[in-house]
């Protein structure tokens, strides 16, 4: 299982603490880099529910999925849900900048409380990558289906595969950084789990946990984002964001040796770096699981 957003600031908080408003460029650096992957994603959804009237962006951060939504189901009204107000901000100014703004509106609403002040129940919610950050996620999910319309989906983006940006060895330092990274991360997801309001252990069979919500599981795929070496300037810009955050974030899980590598990495004077080296690409997966309310 990949939790592979790149979170771990700590800024005077408990090392778990995220300030998404804080973290809005990375936010929209992955999100406009993985373009390709949520295209896919969403055509397969139009092709199982090709007219919904209200879709729901739960999470939505800086509207960039929201926007896409927006362009491939263009009859339909598109409501950003998110808690951090200038990501919906953002949100709103994209959505005009792509002429959706008359279909196009924004909530404030912690995920953890519900979808607040929803008026209407949604025909498509879309969830990527924010169930994760409520303590319940079991109670999360049933509040969702609770505010789909009879023959609504659920689509839950959760999980995958962990980002790859570099080979297993890369000349300088110990083979096999990224997967020491990957463990370090999982222990940093593990204790953000455990810390949030409500938290409960749950075993993350999602389509088990979608049958529990009410909801008819109706099918489960993942989507792959390659991009080859060498990686475009937005590419190696996000790889380099993202090492970044993780050498921040993740320090006191990894050694000297590795920290060391980091640092090399991340130094735009070394020709050893991301933003020099013609190894660098960009290989993930990301899975979508679909509920369907009877």
């Amino acid at each position: 299982m990949a939790h592979d957003q790149d979170h771990g600031h700590n800024h005077g908080h408990s090392d778990t603490h995220m300030d998404f408003a804080e973290m809005l460029p990375l936010l929209e650096q992955e999100a406009e880099l993985f373009t390709p992957v949520y295209t896919q994603a969403a055509g397969w959804l139009r092709d199982q529910h090709p007219e919904p009237e209200l879709i729901v962006d739960a999470g939505s951060g800086p509207g960039v999925i929201s926007c896409l939504l927006a362009d491939t189901f263009p009859s339909a009204r598109v409501v950003a849900v998110d808690g951090a107000a200038p990501l919906l901000e953002r949100a709103r100014a994209r959505a005009a900048d792509r002429g959706f703004a008359d279909r196009f509106s924004t909530l404030e609403a912690e995920l953890a409380d519900g979808l607040g002040d929803l008026e209407y129940p949604a025909d498509l919610l879309w969830a990527s990558r924010s169930l994760h950050h409520v303590g319940d996620q079991r109670a999360a999910l049933t509040g969702f289906a609770d505010r789909l319309a009879p023959g609504g989906t659920l689509a839950l983006l959760e999980g995958g595969l962990p980002s790859r940006y570099l080979p297993r060895d890369i000349g300088i330092g110990r083979p096999g950084l990224q997967a020491r990274l990957d463990a370090v991360q999982e222990e940093w997801f593990a204790r953000m789990r455990a810390e949030l309001p409500g938290a409960a252990e749950e075993t993350e069979d999602w389509p088990a946990l979608l049958t529990a919500a009410g909801l008819r599981h109706s099918g489960t795929r993942s989507f792959l984002l390659d991009l080859p070496a060498p990686l475009s300037d937005e590419g190696r810009a996000f790889v380099a964001t993202s090492l970044g955050h993780r050498r921040e974030g993740l320090a006191d899980g990894l050694d000297a040796d590795d920290l060391a590598t980091l640092d090399r990495l991340l130094d735009p004077d070394d020709k050893a770096s991301v933003h020099h080296r013609p190894d660098v690409f960009l290989l993930t997966a990301l899975t979508v699981y679909v509920g369907v309310k009877a």
